[in-house]
Formats: structure tokens, C-alpha cells, sequence
């Protein structure tokens, strides 16, 4: 079984100085708990929106090169499509200045795909939440931890593995109830954090769509009963809960019997072709191959991706889904 730690020491970063370069959905949710905690910390951000946001929110923001230049660490936590960009223009050069320096991630994608190459005095780290930004802060505010995943790229200290442990404490995953940081590796995250962008979450939503077509257009089913039945009561939300708590299968047993049955007979039915998918998606993955079909459509200025979000954000689904859930919200149907 990997290894599972519970703790780590915050006296290690005491004394630092801790950039948080990028003030989006984790780095305003990180930098906040750091602060929470003791630590000092600086936000580097370009001069948009977010950077106003962080000054509001009472941090001293800098340019990012100028951020680095003040810190002894860093967590880089743009989108993994511009970060390269951003280390390239902004932090390399200040980093190979340094004697000392902790390179942060909060995903092992760049890392695990060369697009990022460190300069090797520094200790690349790095601390992957395995949950939304807004679940971090709601669970922070119950006095709650969270999964991590952690890993070294570079321990050029020879301390790595204790500064992503402190790290991890330092933005409230670990040393509380509920915390967990498994030992992972930047290849290991990138690998699993993929295979479910490409696999059972896509699976999950083609179903939805599809059941929705057959029920609706073929069999006659009201729009409205249909999402509610497959989404939008929260009983799919409250299932993703149980699994959590209680384990994939265990929870079940909170199902009528002709619920357990049907889905555990399709389990069999369905397996075969799903696993074949699986394995398809898995190769392109670890080969490099979606990597480099990213990279495309990056320099493209995502015509793929953004032409597919109008195509899917057209459909009737979510047309009755938008009705739907507005008048859930607010107690009417216009």
C-alpha cells in the first residue's frame, strides 16, 4: 500500500517567504489558508482582475517576476496550459539565482511531460488537492482536512519530501480530521488526474446525455423528470458521497434490492466495452500522445474545445436544465 502521512512540520516554512503565483480558484483558496496559518505570504499575479481581487483580499501582490524574486518558495498555480509560459518568461532566470528555492505544483502535468524543466539548485515539489477549490475552503471552515497527493521531482535540499508535507499542512489538507497525503509522484498524478478527465467522467456524462435522448425523444419521458431523475435532485451528488465514506460498493446496501440488482448485473453487461475504452485512453496518455494533441490545440487557440462547448451547451438538455434548475432556485416556473 503507498504511503499515508497525517502531518507535517509548519516550523519549516516559517521563517520563508511563500509566492503564490496566480490568484484563481486555488490560489486565492491556498494563499488564504497559508495566511490562516502563520506563514508569510505574497501573491505575483499578471495586472487583471485577480490582481485587485488579492490586494482587496489584503495580500501585497507583485508582478510575478518580482514576486520570485522576494519569495523562498513558490506555488505555481496558473492553468497547466500557460504555466510553461509563465515559468519560462517570469521564474526560471530568478530561480537560477537562487542557492535555495521550493518549486510548488498542484498538478504533475508539465513536470511528467518535460514541458517544464527546473533549475536543479531548486526543490520541485509538489501538493495535488484532490478536490474543487470551493470544497477546500468549505471544509477548511468546518476545521476539516482533504486528500493530497505529494510528490518530489528534485530534492536538491535533501528536505523535499518534508517542505511538500509542510506545505501540505501549511494549506490546511493535513493535521486535521479527515486529512490524508499520500506519496504519489508528478508521473502517477498527471497519469490518474487524465485517465478520469478521459474515462469515467466523460463516460458518465455521454450516459446522461444519451438517457436523456432515448427517455425524451423515443419513450415520450417528461424533460424535466428526466434530469431530475438523473442529476439535479442531488441524489447522484449524495451516491458520490456514500462511495466516498463507505466505498464503491458497500454503498449499495443504502439502494431498494431491484436498484442493487439492476446495477449490479449491468456492472457485468457493461464492463467488457468500458475496460476496452479505458485501455485505449490510458495509452495516449502515458505515451504522450493526448499531451501533444493538448499542445495543438493550445497554439489553435482552442477551436476544438471551444467550438464543442457550443455545440454541447446548445442542446435541448441543457436548455431544460437552465429552466429546470432556475426555477428549483427560486421557488417558480416562468
Amino acid at each position: 500500500m503507498a504511503e499515508l502521512l497525517f502531518d507535517g512540520d509548519l516550523s519549516l516554512l516559517r521563517d520563508l517567504t511563500i509566492a503564490v503565483i496566480g490568484y484563481g480558484n486555488q490560489g486565492s483558496v491556498q494563499a488564504k489558508i497559508l495566511r490562516e496559518n502563520g506563514l508569510n505570504v505574497i501573491v505575483g499575479n499578471v495586472r487583471d482582475e485577480y490582481w485587485g481581487k488579492a490586494e482587496s483580499d489584503g495580500f501585497k501582490v507583485y508582478e510575478i517576476r518580482e514576486a520570485v524574486r522576494r519569495a523562498d518558495a513558490a506555488l505555481l498555480l496558473v492553468p497547466d496550459e500557460v504555466a510553461p509560459e509563465v515559468y519560462y518568461s517570469e521564474i526560471d532566470e530568478e530561480l537560477r539565482r537562487k542557492s535555495f528555492f521550493i518549486l510548488d505544483f498542484a498538478s504533475g502535468y508539465n513536470i511528467a511531460y518535460g514541458l517544464i524543466k527546473p533549475a536543479p539548485s531548486a526543490d520541485v515539489v509538489m501538493v495535488a488537492p484532490r478536490m474543487f477549490a470551493w470544497g477546500i475552503l468549505e471544509r477548511h471552515r468546518l476545521g476539516l482536512g482533504y486528500p493530497v497527493l505529494l510528490g518530489v521531482a528534485q530534492n536538491a535540499s535533501g528536505r523535499a519530501w518534508d517542505y511538500a508535507l509542510a506545505l501540505a499542512k501549511g494549506i490546511g489538507a493535513i493535521g486535521l480530521p479527515g486529512g490524508a497525503a499520500l506519496k504519489s509522484s508528478f508521473e502517477e498524478e498527471a497519469f490518474l488526474d487524465l485517465l478520469s478527465e478521459h474515462t469515467y467522467i466523460p463516460l458518465l456524462i455521454a450516459s446522461i446525455m444519451a438517457y436523456f435522448e432515448v427517455a425524451t425523444k423515443i419513450y415520450g419521458a417528461s424533460p424535466e423528470a428526466a434530469i431530475l431523475e438523473l442529476y439535479a435532485s442531488g441524489e447522484l451528488a449524495e451516491q458520490a458521497r456514500a462511495m466516498a465514506e463507505e466505498g464503491l460498493i458497500e454503498q449499495l446496501k443504502h439502494h431498494s434490492r431491484t436498484s442493487q440488482y439492476g446495477q449490479l448485473t449491468r456492472i457485468r453487461r457493461y464492463y467488457d466495452v468500458i475496460r476496452e475504452i479505458v485501455e485505449s485512453e490510458a495509452d495516449e496518455i502515458w505515451s504522450g500522445e493526448f499531451a501533444r494533441e493538448f499542445a495543438e490545440e493550445k497554439y489553435s487557440g482552442m477551436i476544438l474545445m471551444n467550438r464543442l462547448k457550443e455545440i454541447f451547451g446548445s442542446s435541448d438538455l441543457v436548455k431544460v436544465e437552465r429552466k429546470l434548475l432556475k426555477a428549483i432556485k427560486e421557488g417558480k416556473l416562468d
